[in-house]
C-alpha cells in the first residue's frame, strides 16, 4: 500500500484517524498465547501502513495490553491516536468480580494508571468502557471533562451506550466517538443508534468489525478455538448456533469469491461503506492486518452492497452477543 492509507472524521470536534484502526485486545487477553514480539511488530506494521487509531483497555489483561501498546509506541508517539477505556475493574472476563465503577474517583485513578502504563502525558480518546448503573452519566462524563481541561485526555467517548444516555452524557460534554460492536452479524446499532449519533455529530467505531473472527472464514468447528479461548463462551459460537453461522459465513464467502477478495476483506470493506464508521479489527498478526488494511483498496457497487445485505440481513446471525447482556445499551 503506497497510497497514503483513508483517513475519515470521528465525529464533528475535530479527530480525524485512519479510516481503518487496530484493536489490540487480543495481542494480550483472550484469544489464546501471546506473543509480544509479534504484537509490537503488528503495532509497528500498522502504523508504517498509516493505521493509526490504535484501541486497548485498562481491562485487557488486565493491565497488560496497554503497557504493549505504550512500549510498542515508545518511539513513534507523534502521529498515532491511542485511544484506551476504563470503567471493567478486573478485567472483562470476571477477574476480581468484573464490577462497573464510572464513580469520578475512579475515573481520575484509571486515567492516571492508563497514562502511566502507556508512558504517555495525553490520551486522545478515553472512553468509559460500559456505563455503570449506579453513577449518573452526568457524574462519570462531568470527571472525564475535568481530564479534557487538565491536557490529560483530547477527546472522550463512551461504550455500548444507549441513545438516550448518549444524549445526557453530550449535555455534560462533547462526545466524539461511541464503540460498539458492528457487523454483518451484529447489526442493531442500524436501528436506532447509527441516526442517533449522525445526528448528534459523534463517530461510531465498530468493534469485532469480523465477528470475532468468524467471517473470515477461517473457523470451521467449535474445536478450533483453543482451550483458553474466550468464544469458547460466547452463544454464537456455540452448538446449533455455530452450525447456523457456518451458513450465513459461507453466504459471505461466495460473494468474496465473486469480487476475488477474502471474506474478512468484504466484511470490512461493507463497513467501510456505512457513513462515519470507522472498524476496529483487532489483531496480534502482521498478515492479518496487511489483509485487513487492504479493504481499504475494495469498492462495492450498489449491486455489491445488496447481494450482501440479502446474504447477511438484520438479525441473521444466531444466538446473543453475549451469555450476559445486562450490561450493555444501558
Amino acid at each position: 500500500m503506497s497510497d497514503p492509507i483513508k483517513t475519515r472524521a470521528l465525529g464533528s470536534q475535530g479527530l480525524v484517524v485512519s479510516a481503518l484502526g487496530l484493536g489490540c485486545m487480543g495481542m494480550s487477553d483472550a484469544y489464546g498465547p501471546a506473543d509480544e514480539d509479534e504484537s509490537i511488530a503488528t503495532i509497528h506494521r500498522a502504523l508504517d501502513l498509516g493505521v493509526n487509531l490504535l484501541d486497548t483497555s485498562d481491562a485487557y489483561g488486565p493491565f497488560t495490553n496497554e503497557e504493549l501498546v505504550g512500549k510498542a509506541i515508545r518511539d513513534r508517539r507523534d502521529g498515532v491516536t491511542v485511544a484506551t477505556k476504563f470503567g471493567f475493574v478486573g478485567g472483562t472476563d470476571g477477574k476480581g468480580g468484573g464490577r462497573i465503577d464510572g464513580s469520578p474517583a475512579h475515573v481520575r485513578e484509571a486515567c492516571e494508571g492508563s497514562l502511566r502504563r502507556l508512558g504517555i502525558d495525553h490520551i486522545d480518546l478515553f472512553y468509559q468502557h460500559r456505563v455503570d448503573p449506579k453513577v449518573p452519566i452526568e457524574e462519570t462524563v462531568g470527571a472525564m471533562a475535568e481530564l479534557v481541561r487538565e491536557g490529560k485526555v483530547r477527546y472522550l467517548g463512551l461504550c455500548e451506550a444507549a441513545p438516550a444516555t448518549i444524549r445526557r452524557a453530550c449535555s455534560v460534554h462533547p462526545i466524539t466517538a461511541l464503540q460498539t460492536e458492528y457487523s454483518l452479524w451484529s447489526r442493531d446499532p442500524e436501528d436506532e443508534l447509527l441516526p442517533a449519533l449522525r445526528g448528534l455529530g459523534i463517530g461510531f467505531v465498530a468493534y469485532s468489525p469480523l465477528g470475532r473472527g468468524f467471517l473470515t472464514g477461517q473457523l470451521r468447528r467449535f474445536e478450533d478455538l483453543p482451550a483458553d479461548d474466550w468464544r469458547r463462551h460466547r452463544p454464537r459460537f456455540q452448538g446449533d448456533n455455530f452450525r447456523k453461522n457456518l451458513q450465513l459465513v459461507d453466504r459471505v464467502k461466495e460473494i468474496a469469491a465473486t469480487k476475488g477478495v477474502t471474506p474478512a476483506q468484504l466484511a470490512l470493506a461493507w463497513l467501510l461503506a456505512q457513513d462515519g464508521v470507522v472498524p476496529i479489527p483487532g489483531t496480534k498478526r502482521r498478515k492479518n492486518l496487511e489483509e485487513n488494511a487492504a479493504a481499504l483498496g475494495i469498492t462495492l457497487t450498489s449491486e455489491d452492497l445488496k447481494r450482501i445485505d440479502e446474504a447477511a440481513p438484520k438479525g441473521a446471525a444466531s444466538g446473543e452477543r453475549y451469555e450476559d447482556m445486562s450490561g450493555v445499551n444501558l
